[in-house]
């Protein structure tokens, strides 16, 4: 249900349409609607955070997973690049990488 005030939508570049759709379905198993030959949608669910660290480049989409490990492995035979290295934070462990565009995310975990 949509509700005044609330994040509805992320919008990410893309270099490469079908390179940055690839990625996307092969690491994480998304799908994908065209809407002409330069854009496509995806809806595979979103909540979201303020970052006020000194440095904090936002935006950062965060993705979860219940086993980092595999997901890692999962992103970097896609074509991820990793940037950031599996690391403990307060409720977790996250990674970050850069898709084929380019775009930064962090995928993280409970344990």
């Amino acid at each position: 249900m949509r509700t005044d005030g609330k994040l509805d939508y992320l919008e990410m570049t893309a270099t490469g349409l079908p390179e940055t759709k690839a990625f996307y379905t092969a690491a994480f198993g998304w799908t994908f609607q065209d809407y002409g030959p330069t854009y496509a949608a995806f809806d595979e669910g979103l909540d979201g955070g303020f970052d006020a660290d000194e440095g904090a480049k936002p935006p950062l989409p965060v993705l979860f997973a219940t086993d980092i490990e595999a997901m890692l492995t999962k992103v970097e035979a896609a074509g991820g690049v990793i940037v950031k290295p599996i690391f403990a934070f307060p409720g977790g462990r996250r990674f970050h990488f850069r898709d084929p565009s380019g775009n930064e995310l962090a995928v993280w975990s409970e344990i």
